[in-house]
């Protein structure tokens, strides 16, 4: 009996992103996997009784995109009880508390008011203790910054958590304290704010966040996304995963980034002999991860000079950052999780931050030599030419937080001054010197959209059009290959995804026009018409 195509795309421009850019009108799909490609009357020829036949009516059309290190466990994690206090839903400081206000008003006495994605520097900066407890009516309140480093809290939340006002700080972490009374302002920075994050999550459950995770793939699928790389995923997150795949119906591939936080995970692997690569083509291990370095838009991230521009209140004088992680320590960690066969990947933000997770992975390879070894910076954002050399001379992959060019770029400028965007994810630097730099948008800490950081690495400006030094601009065949093959690539997974070719899996999506021939500034507003996961439909129609 003859096997025919359960589907044809057929009539488009399919951009495939193999190593040659070759351009196809069609292809087709069997059991999930793309057995053809070629013109509209050679795939035709093809088609029987049962295939379905789409016809893209010109449309441009790319492999799914691949975001290779973003949170979608905990944005899932708050959907149901947590409160969006993001520049979009809060228009500055009153409103912020105004919604507070009247969100607590319903609450019990030992209720939590929890907000996230809270910017302070597009919403009137952070509020105060007092103002939070004015607002809250006794009611216990924590909001966390969009980048997840910082939080600010109430009294009330102070108390739930057992923090007395002579307490000290916890390791790699700060309680903000006003320079004039020593009164805690309510800003907690790093580990401090890990505090409030458990309490809050302390009842969650893999269930609650697999029904959240299905919520978030449906709206990313919007975007065109296919395969998501889950950062610093914990226990209960990978089990959530392991849950929505027994179940079936998944519409994205998950790689699993296990979490350096959650103490013992990381260890356990290794005593499991669990390796990078274990799986399926829904559910994956990709490597291990640690955070020790932080956020330059909340102004912790490490850096070797320091930071410019207004201070928070309470900040230390001559801030240049902070790092979570003793340095033998780091080492040894990525020493033995190399060594066991998992990837190893370290977050570095600033020049001394990513120093510092290449003093590690170079202690790795030291200890293990092993060629293609794959270890990535996460975020790896100030790229000052020595340590462009080091990366390249060490093989690593510079796992880039192209998503914080658009949302954070003008934060990063504030914080930093202009003259450092000359160095600040430098991609058309990397590329020249052969250094591979995926992109991907840390999200919920940025938005999941790639079509608005891959405007911002084409354009090099900032959502309000700060300068981001055009010098560091590539094309858009280069930014879109960051998001797919490159992607993919960073995760071992290049053999089955992240470009359009025989055998890999049929992970498409159909855009409502070519980026290629758009002027750039509207690459920002290309919108995904179709997602295809595995051959089957599961955004638009």
């Amino acid at each position: 009996m003859a096997l025919h195509p359960d589907l044809i795309l057929r009539n488009g421009r399919i951009a495939t992103l193999d190593a040659t850019g070759t351009i196809v009108q069609a292809l087709a799909v069997h059991g999930g996997r793309i057995v053809a490609r070629g013109r509209d009357d050679e795939i035709a020829t093809l088609a029987g009784p049962g295939t379905r036949v789409v016809d893209l009516a010109g449309r441009t059309a790319i492999p799914g995109i691949v975001d290779s290190h973003c949170h979608p466990d905990s944005y899932a994690a708050r959907l149901a009880r947590w409160h969006d206090v993001g520049p979009a839903a809060v228009d500055g400081r009153e409103a912020l508390l105004k919604t507070i206000a009247a969100a607590c008003r319903d609450l019990p006495a030992d209720g939590w008011f929890a907000g996230y994605r809270f910017n302070d520097h597009k919403s009137g900066g952070f509020p105060t203790r007092e103002e939070l407890d004015a607002a809250a009516g006794g009611r216990r309140v924590f909001i966390l910054r969009t980048d997840g480093h910082l939080g600010v809290a109430n009294s009330a939340a102070f108390q739930a958590c057992g923090i007395s006002d002579n307490a000290e700080d916890p390791p790699f972490g700060r309680f903000d304290r006003h320079p004039a009374t020593n009164r805690f302002t309510g800003l907690l920075r790093e580990t401090a704010t890990h505090i409030f994050l458990s309490e809050i999550h302390a009842g969650d459950t893999e269930q609650q966040i697999a029904g959240g995770l299905q919520k978030v793939f449906a709206d990313w699928n919007r975007y065109g996304i296919t395969s998501v790389y889950n950062s610093l995923a914990g226990a209960r997150s990978i089990r959530a995963y392991q849950l929505m795949e027994a179940a079936g119906g998944m519409t994205m591939r998950v790689g699993i980034i296990v979490s350096g936080r959650d103490e013992g995970l990381v260890e356990s692997y290794i005593a499991a002999g669990i390796r990078s690569g274990f799986g399926s083509d829904w559910v994956r291990v990709i490597g291990v991860e640690w955070c020790p370095d932080c956020s330059t838009s909340g102004r912790t991230a490490a850096y070797y000079e320091p930071y410019v521009g207004r201070k928070i209140e309470g900040e230390p004088d001559n801030n240049c950052g902070m790092l979570l992680y003793e340095g033998e320590d780091l080492k040894r960690r990525a020493i033995q999780a190399h060594g066991a066969g998992l990837q190893v990947m370290i977050e570095g933000l600033g020049d001394r931050g990513i120093d510092f997770a290449l003093d590690a992975i170079e202690a790795a390879l030291e200890a293990h030599p092993m060629p293609d070894h794959r270890m990535r910076v996460e975020h790896c954002c100030y790229v000052t030419p020595p340590i462009l050399e080091r990366i390249k001379r060490l093989g690593v992959v510079d796992s880039s937080a192209t998503g914080f060019m658009y949302d954070l770029g003008e934060g990063y400028i504030a914080n930093r001054g202009q003259a450092a965007m000359r160095w600040m994810w430098p991609h058309r630097s990397l590329i020249d010197a052969g250094i591979p730099a995926p992109g991907h948008s840390d999200a919920m800490v940025c938005q999941a959209n790639p079509f608005v950081a891959i405007w911002s690495m084409v354009n090099r400006k900032s959502d309000s059009g700060g300068d981001l030094d055009i010098r560091e601009a590539i094309t858009v065949d280069e930014a879109l290959r960051a998001y797919t093959i490159l992607g993919a690539w960073s995760g071992r997974e290049e053999t089955i995804k992240g470009s359009l070719e025989v055998g890999k899996l049929a992970d498409i999506a159909v855009l409502d026009r070519d980026p290629y021939t758009i002027p750039p500034d509207e690459l920002r507003d290309l919108r995904v018409d179709m997602t295809f996961v595995g051959g089957a439909l599961c955004h638009g129609g």
